[in-house]
């Protein structure tokens, strides 16, 4: 295993921990199994990204809170330096940039998805918003029922507490900088 999982395990023991609550209350929380919670934290799994929403959905935590050690006063990041978490056999990947940090209430990622890739979020907390910029190529977005595209350069912000989806429609790779923002999360 590499080491992401045994942050993901340590953060996840953490906040359960802080919270007082046992490996029912959490599966409970998120509708992830005792036992899947437990291998978690234990670093005998390798969640999805999807698994990971629901986790980070169900204790009221960011994504990345679930991915990082506590950032410091000034940070440099080249994304090709951060371990990526990897989705649909590497078609969806997610590259934590700048985690959450409390005071801030934001986090971003660099997010490349291969050709034909589909993602599907079935949305987030109420008061937590994305904001897109596309970098390479093109995406479709579902967002409720409406939908949209767009291209290299171009920017979507959106209420993020309702099912979202992102496509690449093309045959190349298509990429985009995502910030979070968990309004009333934190």
């Amino acid at each position: 295993m590499n080491e992401m999982p045994m942050k993901i395990g340590d953060n996840i023991r953490k906040i359960r921990k802080e919270r007082g609550l046992s490996l029912d209350q959490v599966a409970d929380r998120t509708g992830v199994s005792k036992a899947m919670i437990g291998q978690i934290e234990r670093d005998d799994s390798n969640p999805t990204v999807a698994t990971l929403w629901k986790i980070a959905n169900g204790l009221k935590v960011s994504f990345s809170s679930l991915l990082e050690a506590p950032a410091t006063d000034v940070a440099i990041i080249d994304y090709k330096d951060v371990e990526p978490v990897l989705e649909d056999g590497g078609k969806y990947v997610v590259i934590p940039i700048f985690p959450f940090e409390p005071t801030k209430k934001w986090e971003s990622y660099r997010i490349v998805m291969k050709p034909g890739c589909d993602y599907r979020n079935d949305g987030h907390p109420r008061g937590v918003e994305e904001y897109l910029t596309v970098l390479k190529g093109t995406f479709s977005l579902k967002i409720g029922e409406a939908s949209y595209s767009l291209s290299e350069g171009e920017s979507i912000r959106f209420e993020a507490d309702v099912a979202h989806e992102y496509l690449n429609p093309s045959s190349d790779d298509a990429e985009c900088h995502m910030v979070i923002y968990y309004g009333e999360l934190s």
